[in-house]
């Protein structure tokens, strides 16, 4: 009988969707790209171009289905990413309170520049 691997989540992941980020180890590090999606339980992202894998589908024509060989990306652990900001600079990310008509939020913040990587809209 096969075992499975425990679900171990991470403390805390601090990486959104649709954010930049570089990956800093595996087969495509140095590679940029765009979240497309977060898994809080498994602590995994799935970045836009990155760790690209092969899937055989097979046609199915009530679905409007090709079969074939079809490319799609798989995700990868959070630990192997690394935010980027806007000027290109990969770093870790912190927490600061910011008051603005006294309200107070907690934006994240570049630790290398301190730049907020927050946008409001």
């Amino acid at each position: 009988m096969k075992r499975r691997k425990p679900v171990v989540t991470p403390d805390k992941i601090r990486i959104r969707k649709n954010d930049v980020v570089k990956v800093i180890t595996g087969r495509d590090s140095g590679k940029t790209g765009r979240v497309l999606q977060v898994d809080h339980r498994r602590g995994r992202v799935l970045v836009e171009g990155i760790a690209i894998v092969k899937r055989h589908t097979r046609a199915n024509p009530s679905r409007q289905i090709k079969g074939g060989i079809a490319e799609r990306e798989s995700s990868v652990h959070v630990s192997n990413v690394m935010l980027v900001t806007s000027g290109g600079v990969a770093t870790r990310i912190g927490y600061r309170v910011e008051t603005a008509g006294g309200r107070a939020r907690r934006v994240r913040v570049a630790r290398k520049t301190g730049e907020i990587l927050d946008k409001r809209g």
